[in-house]
């Protein structure tokens, strides 16, 4: 997809702080971040909105998220998490690659919030728990 800045970081053209990645799913910290340790999943297909994706590529996006968002309560020691997920301009949508925002929300924040320093905590925590456990 042309101009697309999430199917250039999917191809190393553009850089992020990738937390984690298979062969469908890229979870990378967002370049503005609402809180620290702000979170984007998205598809390494491009697809524009839930309208577009894939049933089955959605259930396994949503299953990713569930355990990205657990590493993040975790491993930054998170009081709450907000999912956002947002379908065409006039719902919010700036970026018209299918993605889910895992925003967490702190009683105090304890850790370095430098995106470096957030991206060493949560892939140090997954590899120390050996993945993305489900809880």
């Amino acid at each position: 997809m042309g101009n697309c800045v999430f199917c250039e970081i999917v191809k190393r053209v553009q850089s992020a702080y990738i937390i984690y990645e298979d062969d469908k799913v890229m979870v990378f910290l967002d370049k503005r971040p609402y809180n620290p340790g702000h979170l984007l999943v998205i598809p390494k297909e491009h697809y524009t909105d839930i309208f577009d994706i894939p049933d089955d590529l959605l259930a396994y996006l949503i299953t990713i998220v569930k355990k990205m968002s657990n590493v993040v309560k975790n491993a930054l020691n998170a009081s709450g998490i907000r999912l956002v997920q947002n379908n065409e301009s006039s719902a919010g949508q700036v970026i018209f690659h299918f993605h889910f925002h895992i925003i967490p929300y702190y009683d105090t924040i304890d850790f370095p919030t430098d995106k470096q320093s957030i991206a060493d905590i949560l892939r140090k925590w997954i590899n120390e728990t050996k993945g993305i456990p489900n809880h």
